[in-house]
């Protein structure tokens, strides 16, 4: 055979078999994103999630003191199998971005940490407190009250009169 035939077959490739027209192959590729998320859905339908209602957010606690927070949450949930699946846009925060609204819902470990974030603050502010002792020095005490100081006052100027 001539060696520029075989070339040209080479780069050409077969799909069938015997008798098939030669054309190039045209890979798809599939999101298996989708895929995972069926078999997700059938593992948790064979465990008997219900659909949870009524719930605006979900938060959930780190060790390290960040909180993992969803917005508008989807949640089901399989009592018996202590079981929550819980999908939606999750968002990490930190506890000081949150504290006004999740007092409530803060365990013995997150409260702890709110303590040390407190304490962190106030020693920001001491600090900052302490820059301003050092101005309170040009600043006199204060003698008397103000009221004392204004009888005083009525009382020299009955006496002038």
């Amino acid at each position: 055979m001539n060696t520029d035939k075989l070339s040209k077959l080479q780069a050409q490739v077969r799909i069938g078999g015997k008798g098939t027209p030669r054309r190039k192959v045209k890979k798809v590729t599939k999101s298996s994103a989708g895929g995972d998320d069926r078999k997700l859905q059938a593992s948790l339908q064979k465990v008997g999630v219900q659909p949870l209602g009524g719930i605006e957010e979900v938060n959930m606690f780190k060790e390290d003191g960040k909180i993992i927070h969803f917005a508008t949450p989807r949640v089901q949930a399989a009592v018996n199998a202590n079981t929550f699946a819980i999908h939606g846009r999750a968002v990490e925060k930190e506890l000081t971005e949150l504290v006004p609204n999740i007092l409530n819902q803060l365990g013995p470990d997150s409260l702890a940490s709110l303590r040390k974030l407190a304490e962190a603050y106030t020693a920001a502010k001491g600090g900052a407190a302490g820059a301003e002792g050092e101005n309170d020095d040009e600043i006199p005490d204060l003698v008397e009250s103000f009221d004392q100081a204004d009888i005083k006052a009525k009382v020299d100027g009955d006496a002038k009169a």
